[in-house]
């Protein structure tokens, strides 16, 4: 099969075919059908086209094995965890219209729900029209938004208990793009020897990190930088 891919960079085509596909680099061949390079008002661009490989029944098996284990897994943890979404005690009330108040506040309606209990977290699901705007880029808007119940919560002599809050999926998607990132930056990794610096993140995103690739033999990881937005390096085990 053939598709097109662009990106200011080669890298970042690259990057958004692998992600596109849930391929890594190795299942592709990419052929550059135009790179304009960028000025001081223009900004570069790249397309590439990719060839995939075409791969044999078994190793189509074993992908939608691993694929099933891995996110399969996850989606029966969310099915199991799923119950009444309707708030089963004051607390529970409280923070559904505390939540519910601040996205009005913001100029938006939008339907709170319970999503999920378990010990010590409240999962909530919020549906709006305004999903893409209350998420934000890469979650910033929702990850402001959840911490801001955790600190109301804690108001509520409730600080031992965890507010997750979650729109379309979220969290979910988010999760498995991180794991593809993941797996695709220990194969960089390999391949050249180099270290590579992933992008600034949150706690819960540097762990998926972390964990994803705990058990690869070769790979080791690090968290780098100070703050709550930290930057995760992922390099061969026994080299800085």
């Amino acid at each position: 099969m053939i598709y097109e891919f662009e990106g200011k960079t080669e890298r970042e085509a690259m990057e958004l075919a692998t992600q596109e596909l849930g391929l890594d680099t190795s299942s592709f061949d990419v052929e550059i059908i135009e790179n304009q390079s960028g000025g001081l008002f223009k900004k570069g661009k790249v397309r590439i086209r990719v060839h995939t490989k075409e791969a044999t029944s078994e190793d189509n098996r074993e992908k939608e094995s691993n694929e099933h284990n891995k996110f399969g897994e996850r989606e029966e943890a969310r099915d199991e965890r799923h119950i009444e979404p309707l708030p089963m005690e004051d607390f529970e009330n409280k923070i559904i219209e505390w939540t519910s108040e601040v996205i009005s506040l913001m100029g938006y309606s939008a339907q709170v729900s319970v999503a999920f209990r378990e010990p010590n977290k409240l999962g909530l699901r919020i549906d709006t029209e305004a999903a893409s705007i209350l998420i934000g880029k890469k979650g910033r808007n929702i990850d402001s938004l959840q911490l801001l119940a955790n600190v109301y919560a804690g108001n509520l002599g409730h600080s031992d208990t965890k507010i997750v809050l979650d729109s379309e999926n979220y969290r979910l998607r988010r999760e498995e793009a991180l794991v593809r990132v993941a797996y695709k930056t220990a194969e960089e990794v390999r391949s050249t020897g180099h270290s590579i610096l992933l992008e600034p993140m949150n706690p819960f995103e540097r762990r998926i990190i972390h964990t994803t690739l705990n058990d690869i033999v070769d790979i080791e990881t690090k968290s780098e930088g100070d703050g709550l937005m930290k930057q995760v390096r992922v390099m061969l085990k026994g080299r800085n």
